[in-house]
């Protein structure tokens, strides 16, 4: 094999190795949305309490009830904080 030949076969390889590469970045922004869900809490995921994604009926339902509570007088809430006069004296 010539010397020509033998770099015309290393482009030829390294250009369809970038190709590939770059075929792979865009594949796997679409994936990286999806797969996210499925993976583990403990591995780096979601976590359990972590609101639903924008854009489903889940989310929809999650807003509802978040804007309901905003609405109600702070006494009747679930999740009232104590005052900051109360947490001062704790310390």
């Amino acid at each position: 094999m010539s010397t020509g030949t033998r770099h015309l076969v290393v482009a030829l390889a390294v250009t369809l190795a970038s190709c590939g590469l770059g075929g792979c970045g865009s594949i796997n922004e679409k994936l990286a949305a999806g797969m996210s869900d499925a993976i583990p809490q403990w591995a780096g995921g979601m976590p359990a309490d972590a609101p639903p994604r924008p854009g489903t009926a889940k989310y929809d339902e999650f807003m509802q009830e978040r804007e309901k509570k905003r609405l109600q007088p702070a006494a009747e809430r679930d999740d009232a904080k104590p005052d900051a006069s109360s947490a001062e004296r704790m310390r």
